[in-house]
C-alpha cells in the first residue's frame, strides 16, 4: 500500500495547524510524505502512520530495544525520538535489510540458530545487530574493548556481542542463541 502522498495536498492536511508538520521520511528505501502533530514519535509514525510494523512497541521507554530500527546507518530507539526530528532521514528496519526475495545474512542466522521464541524483540535484535557490525567495522569500541585498542575494526568476541548487545532484551531468554547468530555472521565476514 502507497502511503506516500503529494507534498501539495498533505500540506492541504496539515492546513495551518502549528501542532503539525510535513516531513519525509525515506522508510526501507520508499519515500513517504506525511503530516505528524509535533509530539509523535518515529515508533509511531512507522507503526501507526506507514503501517511498518517491525519495529515493536515493547517498554516505549528506552529501555528494551524490541523498537531498535537503524537511522542513517545507526541503530537508534524509534520510541524516543520526535518524528519531525527527522524529515529527510534514511530509515531501515528488518524489513528492510533483505534483499528482495532473500534474507538479510543475519536473519539467516537468526533463523539457523533458532536465535527467537516468540520473535517479539527479534526485529529489534537484527536491526541492533545490523548496526553494532557496522559500528565495530568502523572502530568504535565499547565498554569492554581493549584500553589499548589502536583504531581500526574492532574484533568482536562473544564478550564484545554481548555488551554491545546488552540494550536488547529478551524476555523469552534466547540470548545463547542470539549471540551464536550473530558470531556466525561475524565468522562469515572475517578475512
Amino acid at each position: 500500500m502507497d502511503r506516500s502522498s503529494p507534498q501539495g495536498s498533505v500540506a492541504a492536511a496539515a492546513g495551518a495547524d502549528t501542532q503539525s508538520s510535513v516531513l519525509t521520511l525515506h522508510v526501507n528505501g520508499v519515500a513517504y510524505t506525511i503530516a505528524l502533530d509535533h509530539r509523535t514519535t518515529l515508533l509511531d509514525a512507522l507503526r501507526e502512520q506507514l503501517d511498518v510494523i517491525g519495529p515493536k512497541k515493547g517498554c516505549d521507554h528506552g529501555q528494551c530495544g524490541a523498537c531498535t530500527v537503524l537511522v542513517d546507518g545507526r541503530r537508534m530507539l524509534p520510541c524516543l525520538l520526535p518524528a519531525v526530528a527527522w524529515d529527510g532521514a534514511r530509515i531501515t528496519t528488518a524489513e528492510g535489510l533483505a534483499g528482495g526475495e532473500r534474507l538479510h545474512p543475519l536473519q539467516e542466522a537468526f533463523v539457523a540458530r533458532d536465535a527467537l521464541q516468540c520473535g517479539y524483540c527479534t526485529p529489534g535484535q537484527i536491526c541492533s545487530a545490523a548496526g553494532m557490525l557496522s559500528e565495530a567495522a568502523a572502530g568504535h569500541p565499547s565498554q569492554v574493548t581493549a584500553a589499548d585498542h589502536a583504531g581500526g575494526a574492532v574484533v568482536l568476541t562473544r564478550e564484545e556481542i554481548r555488551e554491545r548487545m546488552s540494550g536488547n532484551v529478551c524476555r523469552c531468554g534466547a540470548y545463547t542463541n542470539i549471540v551464536a547468530a550473530i558470531e556466525d555472521v561475524v565468522e562469515d565476514v572475517r578475512p
